[in-house]
């Protein structure tokens, strides 16, 4: 402990309470047990990186809230210039504040993981044998019998490199050699796919004015919200139609109210 620096030794204390938030942040809502039967279509992970994560949330966000800006102003009674003004403004404000949100959030819970790991590497360096028990009871408290647990803490802790993994999966509840995030690659494809989600409601204003233009803006950006939520079936395994259903049911409830408080406003500028 005296070889810790200040900021490592605050950080040791805060322990138990960013492992609790990690392993609560990566725990299922109900648990699963083994069972027999079939289970669909395997689901299709991608990567570790966050961007998968940040693309889904992109595509959505861009598509519901330019959609309800969108609506919104054309609600309001506003020309077409202008209201294509605050569909171009809206994507880029949105896109840049995802990409920033994401790339902080992620670089930021990089970093506390880090600092766990760093953490967890330095009780190993420095009092190896206690960190060998405490594996030991971690694996008899998963019902592991005494004997064959300390044998394989034993084991592993005979490489310090996979000492390390095996104490920073089993008692931080961390991947260190894929689970940690990327921030550049969380903000690109959230910047990416929110600009992609956020230019669909504004195409047929570029081609129609008045109220072809805000039901084909609505069509569209519905078709591309059951889009999206479908697509994302391929990776849960969940129903295409339901999931698909219910990315676009949120959207339109969301156009739906802003276009109503624009219509309430109509302030009809005219520009």
């Amino acid at each position: 402990m005296a070889r810790l620096s200040p900021e490592d030794r605050a950080t040791k204390q805060r322990v138990p309470l960013l492992t609790s938030v990690v392993r609560r942040l990566r725990t299922r809502r109900a648990p699963v047990l083994p069972h027999e039967g079939p289970i669909g279509a395997e689901p299709k992970l991608g990567g570790r990186s966050g961007a998968l994560r940040a693309a889904i949330f992109g595509a959505n966000d861009g598509l519901v809230s330019n959609l309800s800006l969108i609506m919104g102003v054309a609600g309001a009674g506003v020309s077409n210039k202008l209201l294509i003004l605050a569909g171009v403004a809206g994507l880029l404000a949105g896109a840049f504040s995802m990409a920033a949100g994401e790339y902080i959030s992620v670089r930021v819970q990089r970093e506390v993981f880090e600092r766990l790991i760093h953490l967890e590497a330095h009780e190993i360096g420095s009092d190896a044998e206690l960190e060998r028990k405490e594996l030991t009871e971690l694996y008899e408290r998963k019902g592991i019998s005494p004997d064959l647990a300390a044998r394989l803490s034993e084991e592993l802790m005979r490489d310090p490199k996979l000492a390390l993994e095996t104490h920073a999966r089993e008692e931080l509840g961390l991947d260190p050699e894929g689970g940690l995030g990327s921030p550049w690659a969380a903000a690109g494809s959230s910047f990416t796919t929110f600009s992609v989600g956020a230019i669909v409601p504004l195409v047929p204003f570029w081609f129609a004015s008045g109220s072809p233009a805000v039901i084909g803006s609505a069509l569209l950006s519905l078709a591309a919200l059951f889009g999206v939520g479908g697509g994302m079936s391929y990776l849960t395994g969940r129903n295409l139609v339901v999931s698909g259903l219910r990315m676009m049911l949120i959207g339109a409830a969301a156009a739906a109210i802003t276009y109503g408080v624009g219509s309430l406003l109509n302030v009809g500028t005219g520009l």
